[in-house]
C-alpha cells in the first residue's frame, strides 16, 4: 500500500491506488483502474455501477491482457488467488459503503 497516495472522496484520472492507477472515471458509473506492477501483461480493474429497478449493482471485472507464454502461464496459475482476493476486495469495499451509508443516515 503506498503511504504517500491523497486521499480524496471521488478519484480522478491520474490518481494511484494502491498498486493502480485510475485511468478513466464516469462519476457515479465506472472506475477503471491500470495495474502499475511488473506483470507479464497489462491488467485492468473495472467497478461499473448500474440501477436494476430499486436497488444498484456494482459489477468488479478483472481484465488481463497477457504478454506471449509467460503471461498465460501466469494468469492461469494464479487464477484461484486472484479469484479469492478480488472477492475479498470487493466484500470490504461493499463493507465499507455499507457502514459510511449506516452512518449518514443516523
Amino acid at each position: 500500500m503506498r503511504q504517500d497516495r491523497r486521499c480524496t472522496p471521488e478519484p480522478a484520472v491520474g490518481d494511484e491506488i494502491d498498486w493502480w492507477r485510475v485511468e478513466r472515471v464516469e462519476h457515479n458509473r465506472l472506475l477503471r483502474l491500470r495495474a502499475e506492477m511488473k506483470l507479464p501483461g497489462r491488467a485492468w480493474l473495472d467497478f461499473e455501477v448500474t440501477r436494476e429497478g430499486d436497488h444498484t449493482v456494482v459489477r468488479q471485472t478483472a481484465i488481463f491482457d497477457p504478454m506471449g507464454l509467460a503471461g498465460r502461464l501466469y494468469w492461469w496459475a494464479l487464477y484461484p488467488l486472484h479469484a479469492l482476493v478480488f472477492a475479498g476486495m470487493f466484500q470490504g469495499i461493499l463493507g465499507q459503503c455499507t457502514r459510511a451509508n449506516q452512518a449518514g443516515s443516523e
